[in-house]
């Protein structure tokens, strides 16, 4: 199957290719929110396409399409949205579809407002790079040893705040908080001055567990349905002075952007790579067999308000050091149960190269060298008015699947 199989126009170089038909939620002037798949510059509206018998051969209410979010639709399991897909792909190659009957059944991403794709009842973070970890470790702990004795037998995460995860497109404010100067004895009070972004990616959770339940490695993507690109907005100072002894609070929770299209993990199967040797050996319950990473190219771009942007990081999702299955196996191996919805983040993804660092924490080394624009203006972490831009892809004989982009702009704090 090709992109000019497709009796739908897309461009050789689109991150939406007959390969990736990856979910969302939108609406438009006339419509109401529904779910939608994005195709070329297009997205086919799947409550149009229902109506039009599509999904007939199917054993599901096609009203979950008219939903706000895609929980319903996720939790119909994958036996039936993997169809779905799967009939989609045939219809967009179909010369004589039914799909060339109804010209509404097609919307230009242009003209549409794109929402959170699922509602997100838990959110938890890992912290699973280890070019990351051993970076911030060097940085503000003994570089000999800037890892601690827990990194490399568990994948380490805490839980975020759900209610500030946001879609693509939406501003966010510079936090206030309370920070504290190097030589100071007080903190105080006011906006955040190292506000940053993490490059992240983000598995949505396909299938619930009930409490006591664990996910096991070996089948923990059946509970995973798709990916999102994902930018966990961080305020250093703040971070630095509350997090010790509980971890991140007020300097994590102030915002999450993703970007808007969920690419299922039928579409990323192709890109399945080798991991990083973990040693010491990890312990049975995280063992795993077979090609459990993802070769997805990452990027981030600053754009500062009227300016161009300039690309300040190029990595991969492939060096992270524990994968998804790791991560879920061990997040339910107490017996915590997981709901569909649910967010995971990878942690900040960190390649081995000072540009493939997913973090200006890192890219500036805590601000002791400035990046530079391409406006001839320098930056150690985010400024007013800057968007930072990331964006996502796969690439593999012929194939290109993609995320599209998050995209976020940061105001001036609400003082």
């Amino acid at each position: 199957m090709k992109n000019t199989d497709c009796w739908i126009s897309i461009s050789e170089n689109s991150d939406f290719s007959i390969h990736n038909i990856p979910f969302g939620i939108f609406s438009t002037k006339s419509n109401t929110l529904r779910a939608g798949v994005a195709i070329g510059d297009q997205i086919l509206d799947l409550v149009v396409a229902s109506e039009l018998g599509v999904f007939n051969s199917l054993d599901f209410n096609p009203y979950v399409f008219k939903s706000e979010t895609l929980n319903d639709f996720i939790a119909l399991g994958k036996e039936i949205t993997s169809t779905v897909r799967t009939i989609i792909q045939e219809e967009l190659t179909n010369v004589d579809s039914v799909l060339k009957t109804d010209s509404s059944v097609f919307v230009n991403q242009k003209e549409v407002q794109m929402h959170l794709p699922v509602f997100v009842g838990d959110y938890t973070d890992f912290y699973s790079s280890i070019e990351h970890a051993t970076n911030v470790g060097t940085m503000f702990r003994d570089p000999n040893n800037a890892l601690l004795p827990n990194w490399k037998h568990i994948p380490v995460g805490y839980h975020g705040r759900a209610s500030s995860i946001i879609v693509s497109g939406v501003d966010v404010h510079r936090p206030m908080g309370q920070t504290i100067a190097p030589d100071a004895k007080e903190p105080t009070y006011g906006p955040s001055k190292r506000v940053d972004f993490e490059l992240e990616m983000a598995f949505i959770i396909g299938k619930k567990t009930s409490l006591g339940d664990t996910v096991k490695v070996e089948n923990a993507e059946e509970y995973i349905f798709g990916k999102v690109l994902f930018n966990d907005w961080s305020a250093r100072d703040i971070q630095k002075w509350e997090y010790v002894p509980l971890g991140p609070f007020l300097a994590k929770n102030f915002a999450s952007s993703i970007s808007p299209w969920i690419v299922t993990m039928d579409a990323l199967e192709p890109f399945k790579v080798a991991g990083p040797e973990q040693t010491p050996k990890v312990l049975p319950y995280l063992e795993y067999k077979g090609e459990r990473n993802y070769d997805i190219w990452l990027q981030v771009a600053i754009k500062p308000e009227n300016g161009e942007e300039t690309v300040v990081s190029n990595s991969n999702f492939k060096y992270m050091y524990w994968n998804m299955a790791q991560q879920l196996a061990h997040h339910t191996m107490n017996g915590c149960n997981i709901n569909v919805g649910d967010m995971m983040g990878s942690g900040t993804i960190s390649g081995k190269s000072k540009d493939s660092y997913g973090s200006m924490l890192e890219l500036s080394w805590a601000g002791k060298n400035p990046i530079q624009l391409k406006d001839g203006t320098q930056r150690t972490f985010i400024a007013d008015n800057d968007t930072v831009i990331m964006r996502g892809f796969c690439q593999k004989d012929g194939k290109k699947v993609g995320f599209g982009e998050v995209k976020t702009k940061l105001l001036p704090a609400k003082q």
